[in-house]
This record gives structure tokens, sequence and C-alpha cells, in this order.
């Protein structure tokens, strides 16, 4: 199949008069006068007050002014104004207030905000990330498995725009990627190096999570993928039964996670992505009785000139 790109909304409310003034904040927010660029944004946000998205970044300006408490405070009634209207957080104003302490940290991100983060990141993806931040996982990937290669049936999650799919595709007979984007499959679709595409959500149990159908069997994968995809899960209860679902016995899992460092569990970074304790995954793997091969930590990208640490892991199920 071919996936079609989806259109997404750009930031413009619709008001010619508080578009401009949204514009203007924009760029005095780039020169770091975020407080100005606020109040500049809140004229704005006067004629148009049902505008989501400006509520949204009226919280970003108000959280990275920080001159005072009252500032602090603003940019959480900023975010909830922006929930209220849009409860179904495609922003991710959940996400902002957990870090601001104002909320529980959400076990996973609400499946709206991954979507159009990623339909919004399509058509730069490969420049950024590879170009400019040094990525490197989907290489590393490759090279953790290349020993046990060639593969009957690859299983890519997460597949975005294909970089796993470059590296593997002449290790294996078929290739399947799937993706919650349907702009970065739309990508992954013009380099021609899948034989299936189709969009799947993680977050979601086995039978919802559009990884299954009549033609798609369960237990089909000889691999299954996922380079640097659990970083925009949080929780991982989900994952790890649609990864044995799709194995076949002796079947590999091979995955990357930003490395939270000692504990158990996962965080929420200002990044809004999540990282995740190696003794995290490996009580995973145990409960799931999928076997750990190998565990590599390595620099998996950079992040506003500093280097993001990673853990690479392989697994297998058991014959």
């Amino acid at each position: 199949m071919t996936p079609k790109a989806r259109r997404t909304a750009h930031f413009a409310s619709g008001d010619p008069i508080a578009d401009r003034r949204a514009d203007y904040a924009r760029m005095l927010a780039e020169t770091g006068d975020w407080s100005a660029a606020a109040e500049l944004l809140e004229q704005a946000l006067d004629l148009v007050p049902e505008w989501a998205a400006g509520w949204f970044r009226l919280g970003e300006y108000r959280e990275k002014a920080l001159a005072s408490m009252s500032m602090t405070d603003g940019a959480s009634s900023a975010y909830r104004k922006a929930l209220e209207l849009a409860p179904d957080d495609v922003f991710g104003a959940r996400l902002k207030l957990a870090l601001l302490g104002e909320e529980e940290t959400p076990p996973q991100p609400p499946s709206r905000y991954v979507e159009g983060l990623f339909d919004d990141y399509a058509d730069r993806f490969d420049t950024a990330l590879v170009e400019k931040l040094d990525y490197s996982v989907p290489g590393k990937l490759a090279a953790l498995v290349e020993s046990r290669s060639p593969f009957a049936t690859v299983v890519d999650l997460g597949c975005g725009t294909g970089l796993f799919g470059a590296e593997i595709r002449a290790r294996t007979t078929h290739l399947q990627g799937f993706d919650l984007s349907t702009n970065m499959l739309a990508k992954a679709a013009a380099k021609s190096l899948y034989d299936h595409l189709g969009q799947a959500d993680l977050s979601l149990p086995v039978e919802q999570s559009g990884l299954f159908s009549d033609s798609l069997r369960r237990h089909r994968a000889d691999l299954v993928s996922a380079a640097d995809v659990l970083m925009y899960l949080g929780s991982l209860e989900t994952v790890f039964p649609l990864v044995l679902s799709l194995l076949a016995p002796g079947g590999l899992f091979a995955f990357s996670v930003e490395d939270a460092g000692a504990g158990a569990g996962f965080v929420l970074r200002d990044s809004l992505r999540y990282a995740h304790s190696q003794d995290y995954i490996q009580t995973l793997l145990s409960h799931h009785a999928l076997d750990l091969l190998e565990a590599t930590t390595s620099v998996i990208r950079m992040d506003g000139g500093k280097p993001i640490d990673g853990i690479l892991f392989l697994s297998r199920k058991p014959s």
C-alpha cells in the first residue's frame, strides 16, 4: 500500500489581525524576549479566545520567561486553557503540566499529540535527525542483528521515513513498516523499501493496534525493530504484548531507549520524550519471557548541543 500524506493544521487562528500579532510574538520569542512575546500573544488571544494552539504557545512563552512565580502560574493556566479547548491534547499540554509539577506524569502521551508531532516533522525529518542531530540508532541496531541475518520477515515498528528500513532491506525477504504518522509513512513509501506499510498505534491493545488483520497474521516476524520509538510511549506495558504477538518462536526484538540512569521505571524529560531505565526494561523482558541477548549503552543523538545517552537492546523469544 502507498499511504497518502495527511495535511496538518498550521499555527494560525484564521483572524488576520490576531495572526499578525502572533507572528510578531514569534519573532520576539526567537530573539529570546519571552515576556514581550507572551504579552503580544495575549493581545492576539483577546481577539480569538477559543484558539487552542495560541493558548498552548502562550504557555510555552510564559514558561520560558520564568521571571516570577506568577509567570509560572500563568504558563499552567495557559496550558489548561489549551487542554480545555482541545481535549484530545494534540499539543501535549498535559505533558507540559506534568513537567511543571501541576499533574502526575502520564504513563503515555496522547496519540494525537505524537501523530501530529511527526506529521509536522516528516518533511524535514531525515535532514534534521541525521545531518544536524547525528542520529545513529538505525545503523547501530542493524549492526546488532547483522550476525543473525538474513531474516524472512522483519516488522519495523515506528518506521518513520524508513531509516532502519534502509539499513535492513538487503537482509530480509519481506519488510513491513508501521507508524502512527501517515506523513511519515508517505515518506517511507517514496523510498520503495517496504513490502507493506500501515498505520499502527503501539499504545493500544493487540486487537486495536492495527498490526494484525486477516492478511497480517500473528507470529509472523523473525525480527521486530523499534528504533527510537519507545521514548514516545512512556509505559511499555502495551508494547511487549504486541511484540510477543508479532514474533515467531526464536524471533528477535531489537530496540532502543533513552537511558534514564539508575532506577526501576521511566521519566518524562523536558524534551517531552520519556527515558527508561535498564532495570525497567529488563523487568519487562523477564515478565514477558524474552531472553536478553545484549544491552549496549551509546550516544544516540545530539539535542541542544548535548549528547543523549541511550541503550540498545537485543532480545529473543524462546523457540
